[in-house]
């Protein structure tokens, strides 16, 4: 009866509960949508790189390495050895090591020397690789394979012509040695999306003419002797490493931590990015805080709607009780009413984030790379549902306890 009661009386209120519905929808939608954006890049970013045991480079921070490696943010502070590369590779715990050489860059983006074992053996969103959408990897020693962004930016297509500058903001560009885009890799949502790839040989070839970061003048060695040249790495940014059973991995962890030819650095990728989030996660919480008291104020809002109808029901619950209502069925019926209320805003604002992911996925994917899944509601979100429904029930009753207190006289008395 109370129910059917407290039906009739949201449906007689249409507009004014329609709009408070909708502010509490709105304010449920921007909570969980924050909270949808947050862990989504929690698992882009742990899934930018799976399958990697180690990664190694010259010994600094964790982070920093895990950084300009992985996500092609900031620059080493030192180069690993090639002889010192070579050395870790033969360890018998190493199942697989792609090297990876960083610096220069083209038109804002990165470039990356490496080896076709990259393509083999770097994996993202848990066990997906690399592949090419256009073109083929590369062939001959001036052949560049681009990413999706790469290509859509700068409007390349295969067989176009790059050229690659020295460094990272640098005008000064390897002109005689242009390469040719092989291919182009499908969209992954990863960094490798806004890298240029050539191989380790082609970084040493377009520095034969270049010392100690200079480009020695009046030198110019045409293409085809570079070819016949020696064209060894002298030394490698970063390698990505695989161990042959995860048991070795700390053990290996150890040795390369404490190799005694050169301070090196080697990180478990996991932990690295733990390690990044607790960073940001002072910022994480400010933002949760922040959608949170958008909640907060919209039960606040509907406490005082409820508080402004009551002048205007005074006529309403003095009938009631002259029906013979008790004053704990006012209350009881003003609570109810407020708790459909949230709960009917709280349902619309999770159809919302929903509507809103399904149009907004691929686009947010393509243009920052971030993954953000469509999944059943789960448990914090059901949470959130109840959380917010017992919530506009409690802030109800300080309004409904008044009511509870008018008395019959008070609600048929005439007010001029």
């Amino acid at each position: 009866m109370i129910l059917r009661l407290a039906m009739a009386s949201l449906f007689a209120r249409a507009l004014t509960v329609g709009m408070t519905i909708l502010a509490i929808a709105l304010s449920v939608a921007l909570f969980l949508g924050v909270e949808k954006v947050r862990t989504g890049a929690k698992e882009s970013f742990a899934d930018t790189i799976s399958g990697t045991n180690l990664i190694v480079g010259a010994r600094s921070g964790s982070v920093q390495l895990l950084l300009y490696s992985v996500f092609r943010i900031g620059n080493a502070t030192n180069n690993v050895s090639w002889e010192s590369y070579q050395d870790i590779a033969a360890r018998p715990e190493v199942d697989w090591i792609v090297p990876i050489s960083l610096g220069d860059s083209h038109r804002q983006f990165r470039v990356m020397g490496t080896t076709r074992a990259f393509f083999e053996h770097y994996r993202y969103r848990q066990d997906r690789q690399i592949e090419v959408a256009r073109g083929l990897m590369m062939d001959d020693l001036f052949d560049a394979v681009i990413g999706a962004d790469v290509a859509e930016t700068l409007g390349y297509d295969v067989d176009d012509p790059i050229v690659v500058a020295h460094g990272l903001a640098s005008f000064t560009e390897h002109k005689d040695q242009p390469f040719r885009i092989s291919g182009i890799l499908a969209r992954t949502g990863t960094p490798v999306d806004r890298t240029v790839i050539v191989s380790m040989e082609a970084i040493e070839a377009i520095h034969v003419d270049w010392r100690s970061g200079a480009q020695i003048p009046g030198q110019s060695t045409p293409p085809d002797v570079i070819r016949g040249m020696d064209l060894t790495p002298q030394a490698v940014t970063a390698a990505l490493v695989g161990v042959k059973s995860p048991l070795q991995t700390f053990a290996l962890q150890r040795a390369i931590n404490e190799y005694p030819a050169e301070p090196l650095l080697a990180i478990l990728p996991g932990v690295a990015l733990q390690e990044l989030w607790s960073i940001v996660g002072i910022a994480e919480t400010a933002l949760l805080a922040v959608s949170g008291m958008v909640v907060v104020t919209a039960l606040i809002g509907m406490m005082a709607t409820v508080f402004s109808s009551l002048s205007e029901r005074r006529r309403e619950m003095a009938i009631f009780r002259a029906m013979g209502a008790r004053p704990s069925t006012i209350f009881g019926l003003l609570v109810l009413e407020a708790a459909l209320t949230a709960a009917a805003g709280a349902l619309l604002g999770l159809g919302l984030v929903y509507a809103a992911l399904f149009v907004a996925q691929p686009m947010i994917d393509a243009e920052f790379g971030l993954w953000l899944p469509i999944t059943a509601p789960g448990a914090d979100e059901l949470l959130v549902l109840v959380g917010v429904t017992a919530a506009g029930a409690i802030v109800s009753a300080l309004p409904a306890l008044r009511a509870y207190k008018l008395s019959l006289a008070d609600g048929m008395m005439v007010r001029t």
